[in-house]
């Protein structure tokens, strides 16, 4: 498995991410299966833990750059709001299920962006992922095919923990 991210794959997630005001970002430290990084937007000082999937179905399928990460924005009183994103647009209106221990999470899609429905369900997702193994993702692109991708829950505690007092 790939667990070092290069500069361009980074930056690619943060011009997605802030598209109006992307800064350089540092990459903090690599977690088994997750990587932390952090860059100052006009809010202040933005932190995440990144992870790319072990898998990718249909293998057949030329999935673009898939990142599933968690943001602390300290500056915008967001603390560890998860995001996927794609290296496609998802088909509109469509939703994006997260699985982790048997448990779904449901989220809404914009562009090649998802996010959770219910904010709420934020904190017992991250939960989730800090006492799971792994985390399965399904998706459908714009041009309508299912996607699904395995993500290692490795070093998600650790890198979510070493994000914690992000400032």
């Amino acid at each position: 498995m790939r667990t070092l991210f290069s500069a361009t794959a980074v930056s690619f997630l943060i011009l997605a991410a802030t598209p109006s005001m992307a800064q350089p970002v540092s990459k903090i430290q690599q977690f088994n299966a997750w990587g932390t990084y952090s860059y100052t937007a006009q809010s202040g000082k933005v932190c995440y833990v990144l992870s790319i999937p072990t898998d990718k179905k249909p293998s057949n399928l030329d999935h673009g750059d898939i990142y599933f990460f968690v943001s602390q924005k300290p500056g915008q009183n967001i603390s560890f709001e998860p995001q996927f994103i794609a290296g496609y647009d998802f088909q509109e209106n469509s939703k994006v299920e997260v699985v982790v221990e048997g448990k779904t999470y449901t989220m809404f899609t914009r562009g090649k962006s998802a996010w959770l429905e219910n904010a709420a369900e934020e904190p017992a997702l991250v939960a989730a992922m800090k006492a799971g193994a792994d985390m399965q993702v399904n998706a459908k692109s714009g041009r309508g095919n299912s996607t699904n991708y395995a993500f290692s829950l490795r070093g998600i505690s650790s890198a979510l923990k070493s994000i914690s007092d992000c400032k």
